[in-house]
């Protein structure tokens, strides 16, 4: 069976074209931000917007000097920021003085740049939880189709014998805690436009500890109820479920427990039955198995916004800002006045 292998540099090459800007609300407190914005400044892979005093960067290191720093306390539209964020909350009990208090957040602020089209997008949290990114994202940015979750992936990439350079899309290992099956079938359909934009074609299993009926319950009848769901909207799409991690990625296998399943043990696109799943599965394949985790990547939102992990490596934050970048629609900045 051919494998394919992932080329991220076509990834940048892509990125680099689209030169969309990006973000970064931690620099003024994160070492490894501040080596991957040089980077990414450096080689022109993303357009960089720092959040922070642009005194004290330059203080810091003369090379801020070439850096388009903005402070949310100085920033010249920074009522139309604190309006928008008011606007957003105020059913929620928020008020103007609030907003205006919120606003000087870094987190806060840079989502409201994204929001209101000064950054295309948003890279954080190599210094913050999960919730402390997301939290802003949902308040301000919020799902693009109102009925659906916002959701997660990791890309998985790099030398193994196993899967011999082929990338892996693995969901939803961070936000989503106990997805039931019509969540499952839209975070199945996140992750393909997700594949698609990082020129992955998708090839979608739904994991569970049974193959096609070989173990009955609730929790296997979610993960099959998910596939049929998912099957019936994505008709282009090759997936199959329910199946077991070896039914689904390794073709000898497939042959004896799934002889007739589509995907023939090459699947790419793994969506797991929860979180506590998809996280173990992620880590493992990242500490021992050697493959290179990106993400979590967000899914789902209006305009993107990641999450970086609190271990990530400057390399982690400089990958997650091409994905990034390669989320963005081309479009983002048509709400700029």
């Amino acid at each position: 069976m051919e494998k394919i292998m992932f080329d991220i540099k076509k990834l940048i090459k892509k990125a680099k074209k689209k030169q969309k800007t990006i973000v970064f609300p931690e620099v003024s407190f994160s070492d490894r931000t501040v080596e991957a914005v040089k980077i990414l400044q450096k080689k022109k892979y993303v357009k960089v917007l720092l959040v922070g005093d642009a005194s004290a960067l330059i203080l810091r290191d003369k090379i801020f000097e070439d850096f388009d720093i903005v402070n949310p306390v100085t920033f010249p539209d920074r009522n139309k920021l604190v309006k928008t964020l008011y606007e957003k909350r105020k059913e929620k009990g928020m008020t103007m003085e609030q907003a205006d208090e919120l606003e000087k957040d870094p987190y806060y602020f840079a989502t409201l740049l994204v929001e209101c089209g000064y950054a295309d997008g948003m890279v954080a949290g190599a210094e913050a939880s999960t919730a402390t990114t997301v939290r802003p994202a949902l308040q301000i940015i919020k799902a693009k189709n109102k009925k659906d979750p916002v959701s997660s992936c990791f890309l998985m990439f790099g030398k193994n014998k196993f899967l011999k350079g082929k990338p892996l899309i693995l969901s939803d290992c961070g936000v989503l805690e106990k997805p039931d099956a019509d969540t499952l079938a839209v975070i199945a359909s996140q992750s393909v436009k997700t594949a698609r934009a990082l020129d992955i074609e998708p090839k979608v299993a739904f994991l569970s500890y049974s193959t096609k009926g070989s173990a009955k319950s609730e929790d296997v009848d979610k993960v099959r109820t998910a596939y049929e769901k998912f099957k019936r909207k994505e008709k282009d799409v090759v997936c199959d479920g329910e199946l077991q991690f070896d039914a689904a990625m390794v073709g000898s296998v497939s042959e004896h427990k799934s002889p007739e399943s589509p995907l023939k043990g090459d699947a790419n696109v793994l969506v797991y039955p929860d979180i506590q799943a998809g996280n173990i599965c992620y880590k493992t394949m990242q500490y021992v198995g050697g493959l290179t985790a990106v993400g979590p990547i967000l899914q789902g939102l209006r305009k993107p916004i990641n999450d970086l992990s609190r271990g990530c490596s400057v390399n982690d934050i400089v990958l997650v800002s091409i994905i990034t970048a390669l989320q963005c629609e081309d479009n983002n900045k048509g709400d700029k006045e």
